[in-house]
């Protein structure tokens, strides 16, 4: 996808330290940039989809959808989460963020995925499709959400239907599974 001179690709193997630098400038420490290479190694977290943002030859931005399961059905859904999502901070509010969600929307929805989960800013992931609170509507997080921050957990249903019949906890891939990425 390319518009506005931004290109968005699937991420290779050799985009690695792209992907770390944009994660560390983003949130200013290792900590994000620790768990998407773990992410990347996990192969609980497969089939991934990950994307990096382009600015002319500059990587400036990278999201990460790992597969997820819902605990508590005989058959899991395609589900996955979106964990985590980064632009340099130079690049920010310039739309880059919402390209790389919208782009990764519509891969999902290629390869059959029924829905994704995100827990992130209230009032930023509901513009593009995130319907908050996904706790009420049957899905609970991997980790308890402190009710002040419940509106956090939030579902985007790729299809018509796709949240029926189904409910449960929603359990991540193993490197995302620590408490202290639950936090909000």
């Amino acid at each position: 996808m390319v518009t506005d001179n931004i290109q968005i690709r699937k991420a290779k193997d050799s985009d690695f330290n792209d992907i770390m630098e944009i994660e560390k400038e983003a949130f200013g420490s290792e900590e994000e940039a620790n768990l998407v290479s773990q992410l990347l190694e996990d192969k609980s977290a497969e089939p991934l989809i990950s994307l990096l943002a382009f600015k002319k030859e500059e990587a400036v931005g990278h999201i990460l959808f790992t597969k997820a399961t819902i605990d508590g059905n005989i058959t899991s859904p395609l589900v996955y989460i979106l964990a985590p999502m980064a632009v340099k901070p130079k690049h920010q509010r310039q739309g880059i963020g919402g390209m790389l969600i919208n782009e990764g929307l519509n891969k999902l929805k290629t390869i059959g995925a029924e829905m994704v989960f995100v827990l992130g800013h209230e009032s930023y992931y509901p513009r593009y499709g995130f319907k908050k609170d996904a706790g009420s509507m049957g899905f609970a997080a991997t980790y308890p959400i402190p009710d002040e921050h419940a509106g956090a957990w939030m579902i985007y249903p790729l299809s018509t239907g796709a949240t029926d019949g189904f409910k449960g906890r929603v359990v991540c891939a193993d490197a995302l599974n620590k408490p202290e990425y639950w936090g909000e």
